[in-house]
């Protein structure tokens, strides 16, 4: 049931308790990919003035302490549904992306580790080709959902 005639990812929020149905209504719905994770809500104290550092009270946590969240829902969504995947937050590294990848993700998104490196997608293309070629893999696809898990 195509309402557009551009290509529509829909970027899920982890702030749920079960990510499977939702990601699933929106495959239903049509999109043609989904992108996994949002920020997960966080809040600091100033412990001084004893209120929110942030003046909405909560923010977005994001960066390499949402990478296992990051991880998990994107195997768990990967698993679920037809349409590719997008996985972001928190990569830092290759082997994160590759990590990332072996989880399910067709794709994967950098975006906090630019704020240290702007030129981390760059190397971190170069780490998960390092790793391709240590490993005997001929193609990126080769890595998307290989993850071996326990029964």
């Amino acid at each position: 049931m195509k309402k557009s005639t551009v290509p529509v990812t829909v970027k899920l929020s982890p702030n749920v308790t079960d990510i499977v149905p939702i990601a699933k209504a929106v495959e239903y719905a049509g999109a043609d990919a989904i992108s996994l994770i949002n920020t997960i809500l966080g809040m600091r104290i100033d412990t001084l003035t004893m209120r929110p550092i942030l003046r909405n009270n909560v923010g977005g946590l994001s960066g390499p302490a949402v990478f296992p969240v990051a991880v998990r829902m994107v195997w768990q969504v990967a698993s679920a549904v037809k349409i590719p995947v997008l996985g972001v937050g928190g990569i830092i590294t290759g082997n994160d992306a590759v990590e990332m990848m072996l989880a399910g993700a067709d794709l994967i998104g950098v975006g906090s580790a630019c704020f240290d490196d702007p030129y981390a997608p760059v190397r971190i293309i170069r780490e998960i080709k390092e790793y391709m070629n240590k490993n005997a893999f001929n193609a990126v696809r080769e890595l998307t959902g290989k993850v071996w898990t326990f029964s």
